[in-house]
């Protein structure tokens, strides 16, 4: 997995948080990738592959999807990471869609279509 698909990834998470985080989001989810935990990179990367696979199998067809089945498709993908690297995760680490505050759903749905328009 590249470094540079992983460093798209977390520049959509950081713009997403910039936008719809409401008041000052905390410094780990702003955090540069110089400062982002070699795991967080990697997972980044990770997903950034399976979002550009599956828009690569869908023949472009991810287009016809909501927001919101975008964004979940992210957060599931994310949270498969967090059991992959997290012995033992905070409960809102592996939150169900539903679960997840508004301003991260939309985070997850704009990177997405970041890495949509990408390919």
């Amino acid at each position: 997995m590249s470094n540079e698909q992983g460093r798209i990834f977390r520049d959509a998470w950081i713009a997403g948080v910039t936008k719809h985080y409401p008041g000052e989001p905390k410094p780990g989810y702003v955090a540069p990738w110089e400062e982002t935990p070699d795991w967080e990179r990697e997972s980044a990367a990770a997903v950034y592959e399976q979002v550009r696979a599956f828009v690569e199998v869908s023949g472009g067809n991810t287009s016809k999807l909501s927001r919101e089945q975008k964004g979940r498709f992210v957060a599931l993908c994310w949270i498969a990471q967090i059991y992959r690297h997290v012995p033992d995760p905070k409960p809102s680490y592996v939150a169900d869609w539903d679960d997840l505050p508004g301003w991260q759903r939309e985070a997850d749905a704009d990177i997405f279509e970041r890495i949509e328009r990408e390919i």
